[in-house]
């Protein structure tokens, strides 16, 4: 498939059950997990450092994730690496950061390099997530920079399982067409 692109000694390695729309693009040094899905539009781009989605992740509609290089400035560079049952909304920047199991990154949303966002944290949509940021899980973040605002409530907690699995049910009639 011309969508997923080898880049100098790397392919991506993708499980057999997940679903890349043909227009996002997957390039290079990329691991996408079981049952996960990449919709239109996105760029997946392990050109300089590895990008690793784990199991059951859905990364929508014209999202970024992309990694930083090691130079004098980034020692080691950064990685990009997006958990299991994590549901990325729409045009959101992943960049080299970590996002844990079961979170929820809000549309818009942009993650800079070596961020972590931690399980069950939910980042509100619009939200700047900065440099080497900690959100800690259970808690809803939200601005620019993103700040602690409160605790999740039991129904926020158990819509992070039903998106992730969602998506997964919403893959599988895409890729039945």
């Amino acid at each position: 498939m011309k969508n997923i692109r080898r880049f100098e000694e790397y392919t991506p390695q993708i499980a057999d059950t997940v679903f890349v729309d043909e227009s996002a693009v997957v390039t290079g040094n990329v691991s996408i997990g079981e049952d996960s899905s990449v919709w239109p539009c996105c760029s997946i781009r392990g050109d300089i450092h590895s990008i690793i989605i784990g199991a059951r992740s859905n990364i929508q509609d014209g999202s970024i994730l992309h990694v930083t290089h090691d130079s004098e400035f980034a020692p080691g560079g950064f990685s990009l690496s997006v958990g299991d049952d994590v549901t990325v909304g729409h045009n959101v920047v992943l960049h080299a950061c970590t996002v844990e199991d079961l979170c929820l990154i809000g549309m818009g949303s942009v993650v800079l390099d070596g961020a972590v966002v931690q399980t069950g944290a939910m980042v509100g949509a619009g939200s700047l997530v900065p440099p080497n940021k900690v959100l800690e899980g259970g808690y809803m973040w939200l601005g620019s920079p993103a700040k602690k605002v409160r605790e999740l409530t039991a129904k926020e907690k158990a819509f992070l399982e039903y998106s992730a699995q969602h998506y997964v049910k919403l893959k599988n009639r895409h890729a039945s067409k």
